[in-house]
């Protein structure tokens, strides 16, 4: 069964733009790119040729200088196939193992408008930051693929009446209780699942979990065994190391000493970059939250750090699986579990053409200390959320917030049903997707 993607309605809008350009999909290995262009191709364009660099590295000599018609040529000649403006898309796979193509993507764009040209490459800052060579900035635009969310691990699922009420979800109409209780179900099979399109789809076969950790293992050696092929020695222990730390980490405030006392900030940072570009981490910079956007407020100094999935961040930990069905659900691993679900649901909605950042807010006073979890900004309006549960400082925290900066609303993310309290919406785990909509909506009823 083809699971149904919100990129898949994405690229096809690409397809028909008149200001399209070549596009680049960007994140980590196995999110699904390859199988979105294979899909896009074969439903949409007349013919779909894949140029894949590493099952055929040979296909590299095709592009030993950059002009589209030369390429096309030689291309036209190894594969045996035409490649014809208007009715084909092709498809550069695993481009950066070959450096020479990622330049011909600007050509393409200047003197080839009509071609339908994608390309993707899963460790693609091993070879840009290597700084041989210029990235063709403006002429390429980079798509970011995410894991699949929440609510496309429902579509995957067929509940397709439940994903209809969540988008159609309203303050002022809670869930009934019985359909609650089954949501947070499902949130719990997501914290164990995750977002990675070959676990959900081995799911939807088997309804096996034991069968997706296996999958989750596969595609954590995967991405290990990736480090080595594209990084010197040095770099690759230090990549290994940040990889293996990272969910132990997710929450908490970043310290560098934390992934490696014996190595150097200095080349930790590099480390961290990389893994970042590559989808495989992402930092939450804290933010004075004293404007918008929030990210000229941030504190590039100070952050936190999000795993790539949470299916993977808790294979990853070996939790114990039965906490997943008995605990509530933001005190698992002491609330880190449900951190990186809200923050990784937060990355993924915010869209394919824009680096994604969120922010968290925190606060340093002689006499007292205050964290606020993430901080979104929604329209004009900066909204506070609140995740961990279980302790007093951390309601107070997003009350300071509101209070120091004068705003009206914070958010609760929680088991809890959807439902306000003086200037606190509570917004239950499942309902993350449709969060601006509810902030909206309560935003224009009390104005």
């Amino acid at each position: 069964m083809a699971m149904k993607r919100t990129l898949d309605s994405q690229l096809l809008a690409w397809k028909t733009s008149k200001t399209r350009i070549p596009l680049l999909l960007r994140g980590a290995r196995q999110v699904g790119k390859s199988f979105a262009v294979e899909k896009l191709g074969q439903t949409a364009f007349e013919s779909f040729i894949t140029v894949n660099f590493e099952k055929k590295p040979d296909l590299a000599a095709c592009f030993t200088d950059l002009d589209p018609k030369s390429i096309l040529s030689k291309l036209e000649l190894a594969l045996d196939t035409r490649i014809l403006p208007g009715q084909s898309l092709l498809f550069l796979d695993e481009i950066q193992n070959c450096p020479q193509a990622i330049l011909a993507l600007r050509y393409f764009k200047e003197e080839m408008p009509a071609l339908h040209v994608i390309a993707a490459g899963s460790l693609l800052e091993f070879v840009l930051n290597e700084g041989s060579f210029s990235f063709p900035v403006g002429r390429v635009q980079p798509f970011y693929v995410r894991p699949m969310s929440f609510l496309e691990f429902l579509k995957a699922l067929g509940k397709d009446i439940l994903v209809e009420a969540i988008e159609q979800s309203s303050i002022h109409k809670p869930f009934e209780p019985i359909a609650h209780k089954r949501l947070l179900e499902l949130v719990r099979q997501y914290l164990l699942i995750g977002g990675m399109p070959e676990a959900i789809q081995a799911f939807v076969d088997t309804h096996s979990i034991a069968e997706t950790q296996q999958i989750h293992a596969r595609l954590i050696e995967t991405y290990q065994t990736d480090f080595s092929k594209y990084a010197s020695k040095t770099t690759n222990r230090y990549l290994q190391r940040f990889f293996e730390r990272t969910p132990k980490l997710v929450g908490e405030a970043f310290k560098y000493v934390n992934v490696d006392p014996d190595a150097k900030s200095r080349d930790l940072k590099e480390t961290l970059q990389q893994l970042s570009w590559a989808g495989l981490v992402s930092q939450v910079y804290a933010t004075s939250a004293s404007g918008i956007p929030l990210h000229s407020q941030a504190k590039f100094e100070k952050f936190k750090l999000l795993f790539v999935d949470i299916g993977l961040m808790q294979r990853f930990l070996r939790l114990n699986t039965q906490a997943f069905w008995e605990e509530n659900i933001a005190q698992i691993n002491s609330g880190a579990i449900a951190e990186q679900l809200v923050g990784q649901e937060l990355l993924t909605y915010q869209g394919f053409y824009q680096h994604p950042q969120i922010h968290y807010w925190h606060r340093e006073a002689r006499t007292s200390t205050a964290e606020v979890d993430y901080v979104i900004q929604t329209g004009s309006q900066i909204v506070p959320i609140e995740v961990k549960a279980g302790k007093t400082g951390r309601r107070k925290s997003i009350q300071i917030f509101l209070k120091e900066k004068k705003l009206p609303l914070g958010v609760k993310i929680s088991q809890n049903e959807l439902g306000i309290h003086k200037n606190i919406l509570s917004v239950p785990f499942y309902l993350i997707s449709v969060l601006p909509n509810l902030i909206r909506e309560l935003t224009e009823y009390n104005g």
